[in-house]
């Protein structure tokens, strides 16, 4: 089972030397990977279905991963999620590129069609046009990152006659992880991902999102992640492994103190399960 951490860069690890100290540590532990998640605004006051308040620090997933990328050297960096249908996919295609030469091939773009509807509209993004938009944001992703001469002709952008370089270091570019858990989250990991992710589940959730993934074409050739939703001791993680769980990436506190002991503990409980 690998290992990981969720919310780097957020809360108190939005501040610079505090999430240092946790990179380094989870990296000295031998955790595999740390995470981190995306949202650029909040709605205030606060008001469904936002996961925060509006005043709670989430430093941008590539600056936070990009800084922590120069004072690590071995643990993998995940964006857990990037929004990818608020984004414009070349500038994120370049972002992404660059995040994963800086890192010597470390990144992995987990990726989500998005949830909170204000942010949506603050940003001028039909809400409705999420799940289109991800899709062809992927493609048009793997076709600047992969194709000699790039070019698209899509719903939302149409370009050839570019480039973008430098590529990925990673041959065909970061493994793409999907996260939801609706039919439409599933249906792209099946046809885009290299991976799923699904985010506060529990052993019978897990098992029944894969049993659904199992059943698209593609879909049980995903690498399977899960922020857990209880405690990750070792029983949890062989449950987690039992229904096919390749990943455990778990939520840490916010104190810094707690956050390298719950660290330990977790790498302690995984030597176990």
């Amino acid at each position: 089972m690998k290992i990981g951490f969720f919310g780097i860069g957020s809360g108190a690890s939005a501040e610079p030397t505090i999430a240092i100290e946790l990179a380094q540590h989870a990296e000295a532990a031998g955790m595999e990977s740390m995470w981190t998640g995306e949202h650029v605004v909040f709605p205030s006051p606060r008001q469904p279905p936002s996961p925060a308040e509006p005043d709670h620090p989430m430093l941008h997933p590539s600056t936070v991963l990009a800084f922590l990328a120069a004072k690590t050297s071995k643990i993998r960096l995940g964006t857990g999620i990037v929004l990818i249908a608020q984004r414009n996919p070349l500038v994120l295609s370049k972002e992404m590129a660059s995040l994963d030469v800086l890192s010597n091939g470390r990144l992995i773009l987990g990726i989500g069609a998005g949830y909170l509807h204000q942010e949506f509209a603050a940003l001028g993004i039909p809400f409705h046009e999420r799940g289109a938009r991800s899709n062809e944001y992927i493609e048009i992703m793997r076709a600047l990152w992969n194709q000699a001469q790039p070019t698209f002709n899509g719903r939302f952008y149409q370009f050839n006659d570019i480039d973008a370089q430098p590529r990925p270091i990673q041959d065909g570019g970061p493994p793409i992880v999907v996260g939801g858990t609706s039919l439409g989250a599933l249906k792209r990991a099946a046809k885009y991902g290299q991976g799923w992710y699904g985010f506060a589940m529990n052993v019978d959730q897990t098992a029944a999102v894969v049993a659904r993934l199992h059943e698209l074409e593609g879909g049980d050739q995903l690498e399977i992640s899960v922020t857990p939703s209880m405690r990750v001791d070792a029983a949890a993680i062989a449950a987690f492994r039992d229904v096919g769980v390749d990943r455990i990436i778990s939520l840490i506190p916010q104190d810094e103190s707690r956050a390298r002991q719950a660290m330990d503990a977790l790498m302690k409980e995984s030597a176990e399960a």
